[in-house]
């Protein structure tokens, strides 16, 4: 059967029945208590929603419809049937703009992390003002630190000053991917360690208790035995 053929056979209505019978409650009682939005949400989990993207294929054009549902897990579905290479920006922000939990902003910032390019949309998600945008930013960074196997140091380097800026935003999920962003561009490699250690240093004794939040945490690991000696920074090893 071909790609095209296997689409014609899921409608939104088809993949949202599938999605009903699938959920339970306990499952929807589990996102809220990790801060997801839960109000339409049918209570399926990652662990199934992976396998049916599989099934479903990939496919832009029903990744639009099921978006446009407004369910959760059909949102995600969306993003795990949309390539990397047919999420343009407008889109992505489109559906940013939607967005009102950390799960579906990190799972859109990871197709996004996949993308050539990408790392141009940090500072522009990190100037919106709006929680997951600017979530989106940092999240952006911290997977791109992962992922982004070749990419420059210098492009961590410059979103340092982003970080110093942002890590004053007191809301609890951007404060976290502030983080999460410092964390993983320190650890990438023993070269960026030193100035990611530095400005967790400088987070860490700062006049706002945000800031000194996101640097103590960010020490807290990035001193840690385990980072050193991965990094090989660890003059005991």
């Amino acid at each position: 059967m071909t790609a095209a053929t296997e689409h014609q056979d899921w409608t939104p209505e088809a993949i949202l029945s599938e999605l009903r019978s699938a959920g339970s409650e306990e499952n929807r009682a589990g996102l809220a208590r990790f801060g997801i939005d839960a109000s339409q949400a049918f209570g399926v989990p990652l662990s199934i929603l992976r396998p049916f993207a599989k099934r479903i294929g990939k496919s832009p054009e029903l990744a639009i419809a099921l978006w446009d549902t407004g369910f959760h897990e059909a949102r995600l579905l969306a993003i795990l049937i949309t390539p990397p290479k047919a999420l343009p920006p407008e889109r992505a922000m489109v559906w940013l703009s939607d967005i009102q939990s950390w799960d579906l902003c990190d799972q859109l910032t990871n197709v996004l992390a996949r993308q050539a390019g990408s790392d141009a949309l940090a500072p522009r998600f990190a100037a919106d003002d709006r929680e997951f945008v600017r979530r989106a930013g940092f999240a952006l960074i911290a997977w791109r630190a992962v992922h982004a196997k070749k990419a420059a140091d210098a492009e961590f380097l410059s979103h340092m000053e982003l970080i110093r800026i942002h890590a004053r935003d007191s809301r609890n999920f951007v404060w976290k991917a502030v983080h999460w962003a410092l964390r993983q561009i320190g650890k990438r490699s023993a070269s960026l360690h030193p100035p990611a250690l530095a400005l967790a240093f400088e987070l860490s004794e700062a006049d706002d208790k945000t800031a000194r939040k996101v640097g103590k945490a960010a020490l807290r690991e990035l001193t840690s035995e385990k980072v050193l000696t991965r990094l090989g920074l660890n003059q005991d090893g």
